[in-house]
């Protein structure tokens, strides 16, 4: 048998110590509280119809309820479809339908938008009368079992329900334990949303007997706070974040005094960015690749702490993780394998690959081979030292009458400049090129980025070759994020072309 929340079991049985905390209710759990919670959830779920293998929505916003819905889910082996509250009534029926859910778990805000989804509402209330509810035993799974339909963000098409697995999990968990090197007193300081598989860093903490303090939004203010006062040691960030507290005012320093290391993941660190980061702060950033479909690093790279020993050159997402490999290979043709330093798409093989995409062979096939390698839709090289450097999602790269444009190598360059704040570069078409590189700035100073532009254009003409340089710019307030996160570049494209 191989269910993955069986590690409750085992922590319930030596750990009396906190390992979950939400500061907004000021709440924490034990192991053997979320065993007794997750216990009376799963009961309920069984009283509804659920069975293994049936497909669950999830439309919460992240909470306790959230993640103890994830693990009753697992717990009869039945299967996780985790939304976000952003999601439209549209997007939410595609999911239902495609899923072919039955199910709909949330709270009682989020009951109205399934009125009309033709689904069973289920929504969990008064969890903290479950801590002391017989433990239900596990349903028995193997490694093959689905756990979870992890849906794409959707910034390259329609959205794709990656099949995750209870053994995909296990290798994730596993990775993320000894990549971050957790034990019993460490303190995880969690702000991905719990609709992502970003949560795998939360669990891991658990599986090790950490404590994960979840955020159910991510707020500046708090988020540094509740660092100084729980001295947090693994603390969570993203690209976004990570530039921020390098924008931060002085004494920040002091706020985050008790950092371990820092994660990032879900889009390119740039460059600049990372090397600020570290000179300001010395702490090492756990620099992260992977996907929905590979739980994270279940299977993918990291930058661990010992690698800034060896200086790396704040560009790379480091060697593969325990069990996984990864190799570039021509974007025309996946059968040819690329040699060092030469761009290409990158290929995934490991433990943490999902099964394909639900209901969508012809998907599957495109980017899951028959010999286990994953085709990402992710463009990088393998530098000199056999580390992973990347540089664009395939379909964001810009083709201008046959010069290939990569976005981030654009955006690097151009965040040197002192005037921009941020910068996001994407193709637009054009009659005889048939794409051109264009750029939204948001700007340090405000909208007025008349003269800003000038000087944005000489210094880029100046530092890129001219087939890289931005035929126009757009100024903007703000550029559009998942979750206030991963870049759209499909919607600037959209709002721009």
């Amino acid at each position: 048998m191989l269910n993955i929340t069986t590690f409750l079991d085992a922590n319930a049985c030596r750990l009396a110590k906190p390992v979950f905390f939400c500061p907004e209710r000021n709440t924490s759990y034990t192991s053997a509280d979320i065993l007794g919670i997750v216990s009376g959830i799963a009961r309920t779920l069984k009283s509804l119809g659920v069975v293994k293998g049936d497909r669950v929505l999830l439309y919460l916003n992240s909470s306790p309820e959230y993640l103890f819905s994830y693990l009753a889910l697992w717990r009869i082996g039945a299967v996780a479809v985790p939304t976000n509250r952003v999601y439209t009534p549209s997007e939410l029926s595609y999911m239902v339908e495609n899923a072919g859910a039955h199910v709909f778990i949330t709270d009682a805000d989020g009951a109205a938008a399934a009125k009309d989804l033709g689904v069973s509402v289920y929504v969990p209330e008064n969890i903290e009368e479950l801590r002391t509810s017989p433990v239900l035993l596990p349903e028995p799974t193997g490694f093959d079992d689905l756990c979870q339909l992890q849906y794409t963000s959707g910034t390259t098409g329609k959205p794709k329900g990656a099949m995750l697995t209870h053994g995909n999990w296990l290798a994730a968990i596993h990775n993320e334990c000894d990549v971050l090197t957790f034990k019993q007193d460490d303190i995880y300081l969690g702000i991905y949303p719990m609709g992502h598989v970003g949560l795998s860093w939360g669990i891991a903490a658990m599986r090790a007997g950490a404590c994960y303090i979840m955020m159910e939004r991510y707020d500046p203010a708090a988020y540094l706070s509740l660092c100084k006062e729980h001295g947090v040691t693994v603390l969570s960030g993203m690209p976004p974040v990570i530039h921020s507290l390098v924008e931060a005012p002085a004494g920040t320093e002091e706020m985050i005094a008790t950092v371990r290391e820092i994660i990032s993941g879900g889009g390119p660190l740039h460059h600049e960015i990372w090397k600020k980061f570290h000179y300001r702060y010395n702490i090492p950033v756990i620099n992260a690749y992977g996907l929905s479909e590979t739980v994270v690093i279940g299977t993918g790279t990291v930058i661990r702490p010992e690698d800034y020993a060896s200086a790396d050159r704040f560009q790379s997402v480091g060697h593969p993780v325990c069990f996984s490999e990864v190799k570039i290979v021509d974007e025309e043709d996946a059968s040819r394998e690329l040699p060092l330093g030469t761009p290409g798409e990158i290929a995934l093989r490991g433990p943490a690959v999902a099964k394909g995409y639900w209901n969508m062979p012809e998907e599957t096939a495109r980017a899951f081979l028959p010999d286990g390698w994953f085709l990402t839709g992710d463009v990088g090289y393998l530098d000199k030292d056999h580390r992973l450097c990347l540089t664009d999602r395939k379909k964001d790269m810009i083709v201008m009458s046959g010069w290939k444009i990569y976005p981030t190598e654009v955006e690097e360059a151009l965040l040197k400049y002192p005037d921009v704040a941020e910068i996001a570069v994407f193709g637009i078409p054009h009659p005889h090129r048939g794409e051109i590189p264009v750029a939204a700035v948001v700007w340090r100073t405000g909208r007025d980025g008349s003269d800003k532009e000038a000087g944005l254009l000489a210094f880029a003409k100046e530092h890129l070759a001219g087939y890289k340089v931005p035929r126009k710019l757009y100024t903007v307030d703000s550029l559009p994020r998942v979750n206030g996160w991963k870049l759209l570049r499909r919607e600037l494209r959209e709002t721009f072309a």
